[in-house]
């Protein structure tokens, strides 16, 4: 048996497993890696990390990332549980004024007036250039200065290099990063809330020993770790 308990999580839940790590490492009796916090298209992706067959114990990822990775036959289905949900919110650079957005007609003035916005590769990526510009009315305008930031790096952080001066992303990933400020929830008649939810993959050296991680980050005992992340439990 390995010594070892392998984790793939997406961005949006990563601060709170870092945060839980100490106590899953104790719960384990193992040394807890983390193989990748990237759910993203490219080569060390956990979608492709999982298609090659990369050893791991625990994914936690959106919820319908996850049930297609149990359709795929790389996640067991049995134990899938949702164990957080996640709002998505945006942000500028530090020393930027505040946008001042707390309705959807505020959210459109601030996009046709941005020069460059940047949008994740996970859930809120596909919402905001899929549905939320077609909602507010100004995809033509807004898509050609909008711009997908890949390879496990987060909005915020492109953001902070003042590459852009506007971005997306779930709370949870903004929260954590330097040199951003004013990170603010959709308003709420524009927001999506996504389940996360962690399964056992079927590479898992120690499925019962996975199992019991899953109850555990799903115990109400964590709820607070997750709110002062970004998050919201279940």
């Amino acid at each position: 048996m390995s010594n070892e308990f392998r984790v793939m999580t997406s961005g949006a839940f990563t601060a709170a497993y870092k945060a839980l790590m100490p106590q899953l490492e104790r719960l384990t009796g193992k040394t807890v890696v983390t193989v990748t916090t990237s759910i993203g298209t490219g080569d060390t992706s956990i979608p492709n990390r999982l298609k090659r067959g990369e050893l791991t114990d625990l994914v936690i990822v959106a919820d319908p990332v996850l049930r297609q990775f149990i359709t795929d036959g790389l996640v067991q289905a049995d134990a899938a549980t949702v164990i957080a949900r996640s709002m998505i919110g945006f942000a500028v650079r530090a020393g930027a004024p505040d946008p001042q957005i707390r309705t959807a007609e505020d959210l459109k003035r601030a996009l046709l007036a941005a020069k460059a916005i940047g949008y994740s590769a996970s859930e809120s990526g596909k919402y905001f250039t899929g549905e939320l510009v077609q909602r507010l009315g100004i995809a033509d305008q807004v898509l050609p200065k909008s711009r997908l930031i890949g390879g496990g790096e987060r909005v915020g952080a492109v953001i902070a290099r003042g590459e852009l001066d506007f971005g997306f992303q779930q709370i949870s990933e903004l929260l954590p990063v330097q040199g951003i400020a004013h990170i603010t929830p959709l308003p709420p008649e524009l927001q999506k809330v996504s389940q996360f939810t962690a399964g056992i993959a079927k590479t898992s050296s120690d499925p019962a020993l996975a199992a019991k991680v899953i109850a555990f980050l799903a115990s109400p005992a964590n709820a607070e770790t997750l709110r002062s992340t970004g998050l919201e439990p279940v």
